[in-house]
């Protein structure tokens, strides 16, 4: 509006979103410290990381009794500086930060290491000792074979639920934020399978996030499968995050890739981008001009933006900054109609 309070018909209008809201990221590791085009690929596309090793437990302590934090200190440094938030693992490794999330005694449905060594309560232990030393932040029960794969039935739906219950019936002061990871190393997806496992998990109502998802096929058929398994992530209600176990690694990654040595997108990487712009991402941007009533209307996603107004008669130009946030996780997945009034 002028300043006599009149609305302005045939203003330009520019929103450019900065940063998805949905919480969508890639593991890394300790080679984006000092590499400035690895740093700039990640930043300008993702919103959460979770380290591939420097939280695990034979690298924070490589000697018996000589703890090192000082790698992973200084990639939380890093992608706090970005505003990029870090999903952490304990046991895999004990280090304790505030973050998104914990991955607390990882893949306990198939193996049983600390249960073997301190007996049947270890893990039931250890979630409670977890939330004693951090007890806002949610503490993930990270397993594989959920989803991918329907014949695996140590790590079922039902038997992932029964778990769960075990974890839920823990009685501590105050209730254990738990959460539910799966780590979603696909080959072949059967993705009606995934579907309904998620509908499953889903009905608890606890947070659920694909964690550690990848494809292991074919060159052919890998970046079909990928996205399949990306947009039926991101399309289910009750998935609050996605993240890819694909860190680029000078010697390679972990099954497969997003980018090459000079980071221009392998056919992967190239499926994500054309999500990122999907989802609102990759610094997407929406222009028009106001109507006869000096208003204009955008599909917006959740996320942080700059806006832009301008008009060639009266030679005035405003910028503004803007966050689209809501309390409801789901409706992060589509865009919402937004009218502004200039």
């Amino acid at each position: 509006m002028n300043n006599k309070g009149e609305t302005i018909p045939n203003a330009t209008i520019s929103i450019e979103q900065k940063k998805l809201g949905y919480p969508f990221g890639c593991a890394v590791e300790n080679n984006i410290l000092g590499n400035q085009a690895y740093q700039n690929w990640f930043t300008q596309r993702f919103t959460v990381t979770t380290f591939g090793n420097e939280m695990k437990w034979y690298s924070t302590e490589r000697i018996r009794g000589q703890e090192d934090y000082s790698t992973a200190d200084a990639m939380l440094s890093f992608f706090k500086s970005h505003g990029i938030a870090v999903r952490g693992t304990m046991f895999y490794g004990m280090i304790l930060r505030q973050l998104l999330g914990w991955d607390v005694v990882n893949e306990n449905l198939h193996f049983s290491f600390f249960e073997s060594k301190f007996g049947p309560k270890a893990s039931y232990n250890t979630y409670t000792m977890a939330h004693a030393v951090d007890p806002r932040t949610p503490m993930f029960m990270n397993e594989y074979n959920t989803l991918e794969q329907p014949k695996d039935l140590t790590s079922s739906p039902a038997r992932y639920l029964g778990k769960l219950r075990e974890l839920q019936s823990i009685r501590v002061a105050g209730k254990i934020p738990l959460a539910i990871g799966l780590e979603s190393h696909f080959s072949t997806p059967n993705i009606p399978y995934m579907r309904s496992a998620l509908d499953t998990l889903g009905a608890t109502g606890l947070p659920i996030w694909l964690t550690e998802i990848d494809v292991d096929a074919p060159p052919n058929v890998r970046a079909n499968y990928f996205e399949q398994v990306l947009r039926e992530g991101h399309a289910h209600p009750k998935v609050n995050g996605m993240v890819m176990w694909t860190g680029y690694s000078p010697s390679g990654c972990y099954r497969m890739c997003l980018t090459d040595g000079n980071f221009k997108n392998l056919p992967t990487g190239d499926v994500v981008d054309k999500l990122l712009r999907e989802w609102g991402g990759l610094r997407s941007q929406t222009t028009g001009v106001t109507d006869a009533n000096g208003l204009f209307e955008a599909p917006l996603f959740h996320g942080d933006y700059d806006l832009r107004i301008s008009h060639p008669l009266t030679n005035s130009k405003a910028s503004y900054n803007f966050t689209l946030t809501s309390d409801d996780d789901s409706s992060q997945k589509q865009p919402s109609l937004y009218v502004f009034r200039v």
